[in-house]
């Protein structure tokens, strides 16, 4: 079996912190709620800020994700 092939992608959400957006999730899971923790836990958007409404699109779609599994 080809290692590759199981491997799950991840992207690169923030380049100058190199946060991915499965670090997002985790973060989302161990308590992060919003973009000025995700800033103070992880550093995303503090640089040049290019990540900001990726960064906040993921964060917000995991705490939709979260809310629908709950219903």
């Amino acid at each position: 079996m080809n290692p590759a092939a199981t491997q799950v992608d991840k992207m690169i959400v923030c380049v100058c912190n190199n946060v991915s957006d499965r670090e997002i999730v985790q973060a989302f899971e161990l308590g992060v709620t919003n973009m000025a923790d995700l800033k103070a836990n992880l550093g995303v958007a503090t640089c040049c800020g290019s990540c900001h409404d990726c960064a906040q699109q993921i964060l917000q779609d995991t705490q939709e994700a979260h809310t629908a599994a709950l219903v």
